[in-house]
């Protein structure tokens, strides 16, 4: 304490250098003890201590609390301070108010009346004192009892400079506490003139509120905008000599220039006015031009001065991300910073160059500095410089240049440090998977990334490069043979295990015709590094022998031997034991045709956000780009095999039957996104009334295209798009149905409700999830609702949906999408076995439908066979003398029986009419197969 010693308080300097001196904790203790019984004597027995005496003992208090000890009197004498006339007296009173008060004390009413005095007072210091103590307290109690005073006392033409400083800084404190102490009206134009004001002290403590009052109401302090480029065209257009008393090290004003840029940073655009955009360009020019000027100090003050603005101004640069001159400019003068001997200006760069990436203006310009950037990643001595380089690595690499990025980050994760390994392995995964030209340099990237950095691979990693392969036919053999070569190697992660295994059971075949890869070689190769793995991988690789006994028959008795062993049969894992017994008994007691229909090859997986995205969004929230990355399209039938399930079954978080749930995404909802909310589902449903005005009204929609396809949008209008994903296995489906509101208001009172009766839920069983009755501005919301099929049925349910946009109300009727053929199972059938069936099935005309009806728009046959694909049979080809007749079969299945179904559909193009007959063992079946999809031509 100094200063206080040098206010002349002899006792108080003996009695710190006394506590300086002591050898012992317990020394100390003693001392201090001594020191506050001679304290406490005082203030009880001497009542004739005058001003000095009390500030003394107070200081020594004061310095007793900073040490540690608790401080349980003086208070009163404290507050007795605070009436003195000397501003040693009132300044120790209000520092130990400030520190050891509680706003529970029992001398807060005297605290504040003694501080409303001092505000009152003419004396500019005692005011400052009372707005520095109220600020250091900073509680609600202050806020209610000062938010009067304050707010005048900033505004008004009597107040003094400083005062009017301090009273800004306090009012900041206040308002961060209670956001209610501003006044608005016409105050909002009086706080905002403050940028005008000729003390450059004032309009910096203004700046900082003004900031703080914007964030809160950008709307109401839109007029800062122009009176803050002004004062800052006046600051970077003035020399040094101009703002003598502000300017730090040759630099004007240098934290009023961050404070004003910081603040323009708030609205988007920052100056709708022509002239004030130009004005505030032209002080950006002048800031990038002042940068490259030669420095007028070699002081590290003055460099740290001129960059701190340069950054500031640069960042405001990109969040305007408009003038294409400017953000060029941004960029080059970035890149001279790389090189620069600072780390901490090379940390900085990098991180500006990260964000300049992303604009289409100067992504090109960043690129510039690519070899630079991987040197940074390679040969900095600071770990988070090479984190930042490989950021903007990941934020530069485009189509033209993510070969070599990804080879350069894949030879630097060799030596990377562990911190930064994880994250660079799911960048690395992102960037192949997003500009893979050939997916067989994609497979080699991600086998490569196992190999050098397999305990940083997570999960979604390797569930990911599968799911590439099982839907790109073009890649699977390649990577059988890659993946089979990858394990031969004698350190084998066992990250790599899983992926051998998962794409050897499913394609070891394409590669089984060479002799060093025979199905024995295969199975001995995986089964080497069986007893090396968890017990979660060994599940995983049971399942691979049991596809090899239907793709290899040949090693079947090998592969059985191994499901017999003990430690299988008998394994402490219930997971092992179960998988080992199953397999077993599938192996004895299935025919082929059974275990071929089992243990087929994987369907595509559905389409979804790359897993790895939403993972490195997690890890990195506001620095990764928004842009997704999707698989392209492909079909999308119900994965039913154990290999799915080794990857699904970890994928999500919540049970999930049918492979519906998609990855959450962290990207935020707003009204410019909500238009494409739903393109991945497929092309909008032509509807009625589709620019519908908000007004009280109702629609009723049926979706008959939906009967040959299951995934698309609903509805849509100008309030809301209603879009429906769904998969069915059997007699079990599943549907998301996806709200999506398009405006800027929140819906309220949103209910969706099922109508379907009690007599048709004995026939299609519906559950519905609730949601939450309020659907915000931009957002999208999902519902979940399971059916199963009882018997068959002729009606489909419906939701009615209700809510409220802008105090009027609205309802839509929408047909779902669960009609009888959803339920179908395609079934495969030779020649012979169907017209055997065919002609079975005809022998009585109540087990046939048959409709002759006139085509209802142009006969195409191609889009016919889409729609006969998408009806859920199985259409055989080759099997109808007439090569332009539809051939279809399958099994309706329902809980309480399953019903087979043969189709034939006899386009006639010359009489543009079709024939259409439905054979089943059952006619009500028949009739309502026969009405739906006549529907459909």
């Amino acid at each position: 304490m100094p200063a206080v010693r040098g206010d002349g308080m002899r006792g108080l300097a003996v009695f710190i250098s006394d506590i300086r001196n002591c050898k012992s904790k317990e020394a100390e203790i003693k001392r201090i003890n001594k020191e506050l019984a001679n304290i406490r004597s005082k203030f009880k027995g001497d009542k004739t201590l005058d001003g000095y005496q009390k500030k003394k003992y107070v200081c020594k208090l004061l310095f007793i609390f900073l040490l540690g000890h608790d401080i349980d009197f003086g208070h009163m004498e404290a507050v007795n301070l605070l009436s003195s006339n000397k501003y040693s007296e009132k300044q120790i009173g209000y520092l130990f108010i400030s520190v050891l008060v509680n706003t529970n004390s029992e001398l807060i009413k005297l605290i504040i009346q003694s501080i409303k005095n001092d505000l009152a007072s003419r004396n500019p210091i005692h005011v400052n004192l009372a707005l520095q103590c109220i600020a250091n307290i900073g509680s609600r109690e202050m806020a209610e009892a000062f938010g009067n005073d304050i707010p005048k006392l900033l505004v008004s033409g009597d107040t003094m400079d400083v005062v009017k400083q301090s009273a800004a800084l306090c009012l900041l404190r206040l308002f961060r506490t209670s956001q209610e102490i501003i006044p608005g009206g016409e105050w909002t134009s009086r706080i905002i003139h403050l940028l005008n004001d000729q003390h450059m002290g004032v309009v910096t403590a203004a700046t900082s509120l003004i900031d703080a009052l914007v964030k809160k109401n950008p709307e109401e302090y839109k007029g800062c905008v122009s009176l803050a480029v002004s004062r800052l065209s006046r600051i970077v257009t003035a020399s040094y000599t101009d703002l003598q008393d502000y300017t730090y090290y040759f630099v004007p004003a240098p934290w009023l220039s961050v404070k004003l840029l910081r603040l323009l940073q708030n609205y988007t655009p920052p100056a709708e006015d022509p002239g004030v955009r130009g004005r505030l360009n032209e002080c950006l020019e002048t800031i990038l031009n002042k940068a490259q000027e030669a420095p007028k100090s070699k002081k590290v003050q003055h460099s740290n001065a001129k960059n701190a603005v340069l950054f500031e101004a640069i960042s405001l640069i990109i969040h305007n991300d408009s003038e294409a001159n400017l953000l060029v400019r941004a960029c080059n003068q970035l890149g001279q910073f790389l090189s620069n001997r600072e780390t901490n200006l090379r940390y900085l760069a990098l991180e500006s160059m990260c964000h300049l990436a992303t604009s289409e203006f100067s992504h090109e310009a960043v690129k510039k500095h690519q070899e630079v950037v991987i040197l940074s990643m390679k040969m900095e001595k600071d770990v988070s410089v090479r984190q930042q380089a490989v950021d903007l690595l990941y934020a530069m690499c485009d189509k033209s240049n993510a070969e070599e990025i990804v080879q350069e980050m894949l030879n630097y994760l060799e030596t990377a440090d562990y911190s930064i390994r994880e994250e660079m392995v799911l960048k690395v995964a992102i960037l192949a998977e997003k500009y893979a030209t050939d997916y067989t340099w994609y497979v080699d990237v991600i086998l490569n990334l196992i190999r050098i950095a397999g305990d940083y691979v997570s999960e979604e990693v390797w569930y990911r490069v599968i799911q590439i392969v099982i839907n790109r036919d073009e890649v699977q053999g390649y990577a059988a043979k890659t993946v089979f070569e990858a394990l031969q190697a004698p350190a084998c992660h066992e990250n790599m295990v899983k992926v051998g295994g998962y794409i050897l059971g499913e394609f070891g075949n394409l590669i089984a015709g060479d002799q060093r890869s025979s199905p024995s070689v295969q199975f001995q190769l995986l089964h080497s590094k069986y007893h090396l793995c968890s017990p979660m991988t060994r599940a995983l690789l049971l399942s691979t022998y049991i596809k090899f006994i239907n793709l290899f028959p040949e090693i079947k008795t090998q592969i059985q031997d191994v499901f017999k062993q003990d430690s299988n049969l008998r394994s402490a894992d219930a997971e092992l034991q179960q998988r080992a017994s199953e397999y077993l008994q599938l192996s004895v007691i299935a025919s082929s045709d059974v275990l071929a229909t089992v243990l087929e090859e994987m369907p595509a997986f559905p389409e979804r956000e790359s897993s790895i995205l939403a993972v490195l969004k997690k890890k990195k929230p506001g620095r990764v780009p928004e842009n997704e990355v999707k698989e392209s399209k492909s079909p999308t039938p119900v994965a039913t095999s154990n290999h799915n399930n080794d990857i699904n079954a970890s994928s999500t978080n919540q049970a999930d039957l049918l492979g519906l749930s998609t990855p959450p995404t962290s990207q935020p909802h707003n009204a410019s996104s909500t238009g494409v909310l739903l393109d991945v589902l497929g092309d909008i449903y032509s509807k009625p009334n589709n620019n519908v005005s908000a007004q009280n009204s109702s629609w009723v929609i049926d979706p008959k295209k939906f009967v040959c396809k299951n995934n698309g949008v609903l509805f849509e209008n100008n309030l809301i798009q209603i879009g429906v994903k769904s998969e069915f296995r059997q007699n079990l489906g599943r549907l998301g149905l996806f709200y999506g509101n398009k405006t800027t208001t929140p819906l309220q009172t949103f209910v969706p409700t099922l109508l379907w009766g009690d007599d048709q839920a004995a026939k299609l069983s519906v559950q519905m999830k609730s949601v939450e009755p309020l659907l915000e501005a931009g957002a999208q919301i999902q519902q979940m609702i399971n059916a199963e099929c009882i018997d068959d049925y002729t009606d489909s349910p419906s939701i009615s949906l209700s809510f409220v946009y802008n105090s009027v109300p609205q309802k839509i009727t929408i047909k779902l999408p669960l009609t009888l053929n959803k339920f179908f199972e395609p079934t495969e059938m030779n020649g012979e076995s169907f017209f055997a069936r065919w002609k079975n099935l005809g022998n009585t005309n109540q087990q046939r439908s048959q409709k002759i009806f006139k085509a209802s728009q142009a006969m195409d046959l191609q889009a016919a066979r889409t729609k006969m694909l998408g009806f859920g049979m199985q259409l055989l080809d080759g099997i109808d003398p007439n090569p332009d007749n539809f051939v279809c079969a399958g099994i309706i299945h329902m809980r309480s029986q399953q019903v087979g179904c043969l189709l034939r559909l006899e386009p006639n193009k010359n009489a543009q009419m079709y024939r259409l007959t439905v054979r089943s063992s059952k006619e009500s079946v028949s009739v309502e197969i026969c009405e739906l999809l006549a529907d459909q031509f």
